[in-house]
């Protein structure tokens, strides 16, 4: 058990882990740093186990552990504001979803001697808010391990045992890899939703059709996604750029080899193309990523 643990930013993931330390009993306090005065306002009424500060100072040097839950861009100013009280003793760590660029700027702007060791759990949900939070966020999810060759080991081994005690799958990956493989899986995905949505938008205006009402199973699931932080996803989108611009490049090649398909009813190329892709949903309830009931298992 650690002593003291601090969570900056107290939204679904930051309010989600202090449930879970909570419920586990990983640390015997608690504490949260959070600017928005509403949700401030949330963790009060839910009475969540936490002590809430308003400025580093007194807290910094007592800390076992610090995790960064807020947006990426917000990064930069917290540094700046905790350098000065941060001991190389203290653990931190981070939930953010692409890696390259933040380590990058973390390792200019943190001070000398103090070590940062990434995380990314694969867990999280369209809404936003310490009252969506749940201690079983975490439960049985990957959880990414940023692993680089200056790495702490021992702060590895530390984070490892955490996000494993809270639930999680740990599996540790370089910055580079992480971010190409989560531009694919994740970044990609949820940029075709905001595009798709954005477009159906656009083809209800310039038709004047009541579209939106008549939302099929693809767009309503589309929707879900699109719905998620927009100030979060602008950082994912700007500070893992160079992945999700390829692609995008990719995706936009097969998109165009459909239209070809369509265009000359080419029946064996894209009936071929349809197969494979059903292929890759089997394969993600295989590894359990998914259940295998019709409609995501709505009731």
């Amino acid at each position: 058990m650690m002593k003291n643990t601090l969570i900056i930013g107290c939204g679904l993931i930051g309010s989600s882990l202090l449930r879970a330390i909570a419920h586990q009993k990983i640390s015997k306090k608690i504490f949260v740093y959070e600017k928005s005065k509403s949700n401030i306002s949330k963790i009060k009424k839910l009475k969540l186990p936490c002590t809430i500060i308003k400025n580093f100072k007194t807290v910094i040097p007592k800390l076992d552990l610090i995790i960064f839950c807020t947006p990426m861009s917000e990064y930069e100013k917290i540094i700046l504001k905790i350098n000065n009280y941060l001991l190389p003793k203290t653990i931190i760590t981070d939930v953010g979803s692409s890696k390259e660029s933040s380590i990058a700027l973390v390792k200019k702007k943190l001070k000398k001697g103090i070590s940062w060791t990434s995380s990314h759990p694969i867990s999280g949900s369209e809404v936003s808010g310490p009252e969506f939070g749940d201690s079983n966020l975490f439960l049985n999810k990957w959880c990414i391990l940023i692993k680089e060759k200056n790495s702490n080991k021992k702060h590895l081994i530390f984070l490892s045992k955490f996000w494993k005690k809270i639930g999680s799958k740990v599996v540790k990956m370089d910055s580079k890899k992480h971010d190409a493989v989560f531009s694919m899986t994740s970044h990609l995905p949820h940029l075709i939703a905001y595009n798709l949505v954005k477009t159906a938008t656009d083809f209800e205006k310039q038709k004047k059709y009541e579209l939106i009402k008549f939302s099929a199973g693809g767009l309503r699931d589309f929707s879900r996604i699109a719905a998620s932080n927009e100030v979060m996803w602008r950082d994912i989108f700007f500070n893992n750029q160079f992945n999700i611009s390829k692609a995008i490049d990719l995706f936009i090649k097969n998109l165009r080899s459909f239209r070809k398909d369509i265009n000359s009813k080419n029946n064996k190329s894209i009936i071929k193309k349809l197969l494979q892709t059903k292929k890759v949903r089997k394969k993600i309830i295989k590894l359990k990523q998914d259940i295998n009931k019709p409609d995501f298992g709505r009731v």
